[in-house]
C-alpha cells in the first residue's frame, strides 16, 4: 500500500504578516519583522525589542466571547488553520471525522493568560482568579480549541519538545497517517511568548540579542557579530493528507512530507552538544527514511538562531551529514527576518520548505555581513535567490537536546 504522506494546505501568521502569502512575499524580499516591543514596557529588560505579530485583531475572525476564551496563542493557531483549510479546500464535516487529528505543538503555550492571572491573584487575592485560565493556559488549548470548532474527532493532542515542538507534532501527524491511524491531521504550531516574565527568563540565560540600537539588525545567524536569538510569536499550519485522501478529494499537493529523523543530544538543558553527532544522525535518519540520498538535498532551512553556540553546531553537523555536497547546498536562517517562534518555529520553517520547493525561490539569511568563519557554508546572504527546489529539509533543535530534521520533496504524481 502506497503511505505517503502529502501537503495540501498552509497557512502562516506571523511578525512578516497575517497570511502565508504576505508573510512569503516579506521573506523574499528579505525584510525584517524585529522592532521595539509593544506588548508592554520593556524599558528596564535587558532586551527590549521582539518580532511581534503587527496588525493582528482576533476580533476581525473571532467573536468576542470566543476569542475571551483564548490566549493569544490559540487565536493565532484558530486563524492559521482557517488559511490552511482553505487553501487545501478541505471541510472537516465532509470526511471522517475520526480519521482527522489535530496535533499542535508549543513551548510556552498560553504564558501571557498565566502572567496576567498571577499579578491578579497578588494585587487582588484568590477569588479573583480567572476560572478559565487552566484551559487558556494549557498547551493543547490550541488543538482542542480546534477540535472543537471544527468537528474533529481524531487524536488530539498538544505537544512540548521546547523550540522542536511543532516539527515534532508534524512527525506525529505524519507517523498516524503512515500507520493508517489517520486519513488527515491538521497540524503546526502556534507561540505568544512576548511576555515580561519570558523575556526576563531568557535575558538571565543569555539567550538572547540586546541588538538595542538597532532591533531589525539583531537576529544575525551565523554572523561573526552575533549575540542571541530574537523572540518572536505567530502560527504555521500544515494540512497533512493520506495519498487516499489526496486521492479521493482530488485535491492538488504542495509537496511530499517524505520523511523524519529525529535524536536526543542527552547533554545538556540548554547548550547543544558541540560534538553534534546527534544533530547530524537527525539528519542522516531523516535522509535515509525519506529514502534520500546527500546529493538529492537542494534546500536546507536551518534552525540558525543567531546564537554563538547553535551556529557552528548546526554548520559541524550538516557537513558531517551531507558530506563535500553541504558545500554545495543552499541554506538559510528565516529566523533573521522573522525571529525565533520558539515552538511554533518547526511549523513555520516547514512551510517555508514547502515554499521554497512551491515557488523554485529560497529565502535568505538577512544580516549576514560578516560570517562566522566556523560557518562556512552558503547560507543565501542578504538576498533569495532563485533555485529548482525538489527536495527541502527544515532542521529544527530545542533545549533538552531535542533534535528534529524533517524532509520534503515535490510532487511528480501522486
Amino acid at each position: 500500500m502506497d503511505r505517503r504522506v502529502f501537503v495540501t494546505g498552509l497557512g502562516i501568521v506571523s511578525p512578516l504578516g497575517l497570511d502565508a502569502k504576505s508573510t512569503w512575499e516579506a521573506a523574499i524580499a528579505g525584510r525584517s519583522g524585529v522592532d521595539y516591543i509593544t506588548a508592554f514596557d520593556a524599558e528596564a529588560f535587558g532586551t527590549q525589542f521582539a518580532a511581534e505579530v503587527k496588525g493582528f485583531d482576533p476580533m476581525q475572525y473571532l467573536s468576542r466571547k470566543e476569542a475571551h476564551r483564548m490566549d493569544r496563542f490559540s487565536q493565532f493557531a484558530v486563524v492559521a488553520t482557517e488559511e490552511a483549510l482553505a487553501q487545501a479546500q478541505l471541510d472537516v464535516a465532509d470526511s471522517d471525522p475520526y480519521r482527522t487529528a489535530v496535533i499542535l505543538g508549543s513551548g510556552v503555550g498560553g504564558i501571557i493568560s498565566l502572567s496576567k492571572q498571577f499579578d491578579l491573584l497578588k494585587e487582588k487575592g484568590p477569588k479573583r482568579v480567572s476560572p478559565i485560565l487552566i484551559v487558556t493556559m494549557l498547551i493543547d488549548n490550541a488543538p482542542a480549541t480546534i477540535s472543537m470548532r471544527l468537528g474533529a474527532k481524531g487524536p488530539n493532542l498538544g505537544v512540548v519538545s521546547a523550540c522542536a515542538s511543532s516539527a515534532d507534532a508534524i512527525v506525529q501527524s505524519w507517523d498516524m497517517i503512515r500507520q493508517g491511524r489517520a486519513d488527515i491531521a491538521i497540524t503546526g504550531g502556534s507561540e505568544a511568548p512576548v511576555a515580561p516574565i519570558c523575556i526576563a527568563s531568557f535575558n538571565a540565560t543569555g539567550a538572547l540579542s540586546k541588538h538595542n540600537e538597532n532591533p531589525q539588525r539583531a537576529s544575525r545567524p551565523f554572523s561573526i557579530g552575533r549575540d542571541g536569538f530574537v523572540m518572536a510569536e505567530g502560527a504555521a499550519i500544515l494540512i497533512l493528507e493520506s495519498r487516499d485522501s489526496v486521492l479521493k478529494r482530488g485535491v492538488e499537493p504542495l509537496a511530499e512530507l517524505a520523511g523524519y529523523g529525529n535524536t536526543s543530544d542527552a547533554y545538556h538543558v540548554t547548550a547543544p552538544s558541540p560534538t553534534a553527532e546527534s544533530t547530524s544522525r537527525a539528519i542522516e535518519i531523516a535522509l535515509s527514511r525519506s529514502g534520500l540520498k546527500p546529493e538529492d538535498v537542494d534546500y536546507i532551512n536551518a534552525h540558525g538562531t543567531s546564537t554563538q553556540l547553535n551556529d557552528p553546531m548546526e554548520t559541524k553537523a550538516i557537513k558531517t551529514a551531507l558530506g563535500e555536497k553541504a558545500y554545495q547546498v543552499p541554506i538559510s536562517s528565516t529566523k533573521s527576518m522573522t525571529g525565533h517562534l520558539i515552538g511554533a518555529a518547526g511549523a513555520i520553517e516547514a512551510a517555508f520548505s514547502v515554499l521554497a520547493i512551491r515557488s523554485g525561490i529560497i529565502p535568505p539569511t538577512i544580516n549576514l555581513d560578516e560570517p562566522d568563519p566556523e560557518c562556512d557554508l552558503d547560507y543565501t546572504p542578504l538576498q533569495a535567490r532563485q533555485a529548482e527546489v525538489r527536495v527541502a529539509l527544515s532542521n529544527s533543535f530545542g533545549f533538552g537536546g531535542h533534535n528534529t530534521v524533517l524532509a520534503f520533496k515535490s510532487v511528480d504524481s501522486v
